[in-house]
This record gives structure tokens, sequence and C-alpha cells, in this order.
């Protein structure tokens, strides 16, 4: 998350307005700007944020639907960005950026009011966000919206490799039998976090040619899915990786036996490795992720609006991409 503490008072900001598809060019600049800035001010001055494939914006708007916002400067340019997505009860934002020349004006706390606003309205029971866990700015920033630090976030790279049976994917099913097994996914879904529902997500990631679900199975009865993107983040790049977006699994044990068919996917899919984000309190997955020789990438501070926190399923396994 872009961001930086507001000082003091400059030129009012227009907006919210809804992100369209048309946006998505100016919008890809200035993400890349801000979070390239964001960086540099961290001490990563080499670091240089390319812009996103812009079928990952496209998939971000339309899942984020109406809580896709941006204002507009007197001149009508973009100066700042939220996206609000919700599955269910589950809320969080981003990505979400102020342009750096209206940075320290107070618009940063209205274009995160307007997202806890909207979560609220559409009846999420968690809020929450992901930032660097160095960026104190960020943090102090967040905390002062009434966000409260939570877990890291430890994005782990699986090498892709195939395995001894072949992942059951999505799309490979028939219609009708794939809209059982859609179904079938919210339903576990619903058992293991309850008021959690990531059929939007399935049916996007369907829709827009981004990747596919891989689907567990015990005999005849659904004990697990993964949702993946195989398309490239970034625009114009070479496909290096799997992103792991989602994980719902009916024991955290059987995690063991996802992790070869997400790894036969990234093969499959012409990727080197597969990406998968694990916060830290699933200490069971992130030991059987070690133990087969995932290595940790980076790492994110996941915070929470206070009284909107996440809270760990009773039983199962479930892991949430708080980043497009």
């Amino acid at each position: 998350m872009a961001m930086q503490p507001d000082t003091h008072a400059k030129a009012r900001l227009r907006g919210p307005y809804p992100i369209t598809e048309q946006d998505i060019s100016p919008l890809n600049v200035m993400f890349s700007e801000a979070f390239t800035d964001r960086y540099r001010r961290d001490g990563l001055v080499g670091v240089r944020v390319p812009p996103l494939n812009p079928v990952i914006w496209r998939y971000a708007i339309q899942n984020a639907a109406d809580g896709a916002m941006l204002w507009r400067d007197e001149r009508g340019g973009i100066a700042a960005f939220n996206l609000a997505h919700h599955s269910g009860y589950e809320g969080w934002m981003g990505p979400l950026a102020v342009r750096e020349d209206c940075q320290g004006a107070g618009h940063g706390k209205v274009i995160v009011r307007a997202a806890i606003d909207h979560l609220k309205d559409v009846g999420c029971r968690v809020i929450g966000l992901e930032t660097m866990p160095r960026t104190m700015d960020n943090i102090g920033f967040y905390a002062s919206m009434g966000f409260v630090p939570g877990r890291l976030t430890l994005t782990m790279t699986l090498d892709g490799a195939p395995s001894l049976r072949a992942p059951t994917l999505l799309s490979a099913l028939e219609s009708a039998e794939r809209e059982r097994a859609i179904a079938a996914c919210a339903a576990l879904t619903n058992r293991v976090q309850p008021g959690y529902d990531y059929t939007r997500e399935l049916r996007l990631t369907a829709a827009l040619g981004l990747g596919d679900t891989i689907l567990l199975h015990e005999g005849d009865r659904l004990v697990g899915f993964a949702l993946c993107h195989s398309t490239s983040l970034v625009e114009g790049r070479a496909r290096e990786e799997i992103r792991v977006l989602k994980v719902v699994m009916q024991d955290e044990s059987l995690f063991s036996d996802m992790m070869p068919l997400l790894a036969d996917y990234a093969r499959r899919s012409g990727a080197i490795r597969a990406a998968i984000r694990v916060q830290s309190e699933h200490t069971r997955t992130f030991r059987t992720l070690v133990e087969v020789g995932a290595r940790v990438r980076w790492t994110d501070l996941r915070m929470s609006l206070s009284d909107y926190e996440e809270r760990a399923p009773s039983s199962g396994l479930l892991i949430s991409n708080w980043e497009i």
C-alpha cells in the first residue's frame, strides 16, 4: 500500500468515481510511480515497480465492483484510488495509493474511510489490508485509522514438478458438473469459515482466462480446492510463477495432498514455480512447505480494523490472498 502520513492541507479532490476499464492505462502509470516511490522512501532505491498486466486490473475492478473507487484532481487526472473487495463476510482493500504530489493533505484518510464504509455497508465482518512490515509510516497511518497489526503473510515458492496424478481442474469439467463443483466449493468454504464465499473469484478467473481452480476429492466428496492465477502479473513479462489466491481445505493435513498438484499445475502452465501466501498462524502448513523445499520470498504485515479482525477457522484451513 503506497501511503504517507497526512500533515497539511492542499487542494481538494473530487470523488469517489467508479473505476472503469477506460481508466486502466492511467491507473497503471500511477500505480507504478506511487509504489516505486514507496520503495524509494523505504531505502530500496534500485527497485522499480512495473505496470501490471491490464487483465489483472480488469479482474481486480470486476471483483471489487462498487468498491473500485478513484478520485480526480481539479484537471480531471487520477489523483487517488482504492479497490475494496469482499467475499461474503471477508473484506479487504488494495491496491490503493495517493499520487505523490497530492499526499500530505488528508486524502489518504478519505480513500481508506470510503473503503471501510463500503465494506461495512456490504456486511463485512472482517476488514483488512496488507502493507510492508518495514514501512513504519504506513503502519502508523493505518493505526491512526483504527487498524491493528496482526500476523505476517509469508510469500513462499514451490518449484514446479510433475505429480503422480494429474490435478482435477475446474475448467476440464462439463458445464453442469462445473456448476456443481462451484457450489461444492462454496459449501466447503462456508463449513470451514462460515459466511465466506469465493464463488465470484472462481467465476471471474475462468471468464477472464486468468488461471484455474484445482479440486481435491476423497471419493466423490470435495475436501479442498485452490484458486490459482497463471497469467503473468506484470505486463509484457514471461510467465514465471502461478499465484495461489485462495486455498480451502476440510482439514489442514490435506494440504500435503494439494502441494504436488500445485507444483504440477505450475509446470503444466509453463511456469517455474507456484507462489503461495501463507499467514504465519498456519504453522503446520508452513512447516509442510519448508519440508518439501519451499522458500520464503517476501513478507507482508496483515492489519485489520479494530473489532473487524480475522478469526482462525475452528477446523480446516483457509488461506486468502489480500493482494491481486
